[in-house]
């Protein structure tokens, strides 16, 4: 309950991004955004717990008690307009997800400019299509993994930052087969390698508590390590 998963409003230089738009954070992000007050959307990969509230938000931008003045730039890994239109459309006719979303396809190494932020995308290891996303702006720094196991595209990506918000969804490494997440003890790593300054731990796994997770991140990473609790605000100084 009261829990979505996964998503973050990004905010600075006066815009806003909704980074990630999973199952329920759309009705916790209208708590300090209207849709029509948004100035981008930015998906990292395309398994439901950080895109199905994107169905929602077309039905919100098009039919609520908001006016467009140009659809919402989205950005996101290929194929997500035809992913969406295929999950919204009832009829012969294909859904015009383009009323409502201007669609622009991520790639190794996308950078955009929204507002004063600066959004640069690295494809990441999550055995799909997948990027971590850097937001730049007034000389400070998010690095953000979305959903990867350990790898150079996040570490280079995250190279000096400010703040790092690192998954921590897998309680352990896997034995064997492909690695799709970060432990704790790898975000911590991560932090660590890519001289971040501050760690946030987020996604955290249902067989860890958030203490936990910070703990064992701790062991790896020596500066100041929080948990992204759901509704709570974090500064990047």
């Amino acid at each position: 309950m009261d829990n979505p998963c996964s998503g973050y409003l990004v905010s600075g230089g006066g815009a806003r991004v909704w980074v990630d738009a999973g199952s329920g954070t759309l009705a916790q992000l209208q708590r300090h955004v209207r849709l029509d007050e948004l100035d981008a959307i930015w998906v990292s990969h395309l398994h439901a717990d950080h895109s199905a509230d994107l169905l929602t938000a077309y039905y919100g931008a098009l039919y609520a008690d908001i006016q467009l003045a140009a659809p919402i730039p989205l950005y996101g890994p290929p194929g997500i307009a035809d992913r969406l239109a295929h999950f919204l459309t009832n009829t012969a006719a294909r859904s015009p997800i383009e009323s409502a979303f201007a669609v622009e396809e991520l790639h190794d190494g996308h950078r955009v400019a929204v507002g004063a932020l600066t959004l640069t995308s690295h494809a990441v290891a999550h055995g799909i299509p997948a990027f971590a996303l850097r937001v730049d702006v007034g000389g400070r720094s998010l690095a953000y993994s979305g959903d990867t196991a350990p790898c150079p595209g996040l570490t280079s990506l995250a190279g000096g930052c400010d703040v790092l918000l690192c998954e921590a969804e897998s309680a352990q490494a896997p034995s064997e087969g492909e690695r799709v997440h970060h432990t704790p003890e790898d975000a911590g790593d991560t932090a660590r390698v890519a001289e971040a300054r501050r760690l946030i731990v987020t996604h955290i796994g249902r067989f860890l508590t958030p203490q936990q997770a910070v703990a064992r991140a701790s062991t790896r990473f020596d500066g100041p390590i929080d948990f992204a609790a759901p509704g709570a605000t974090h500064s990047v100084d």
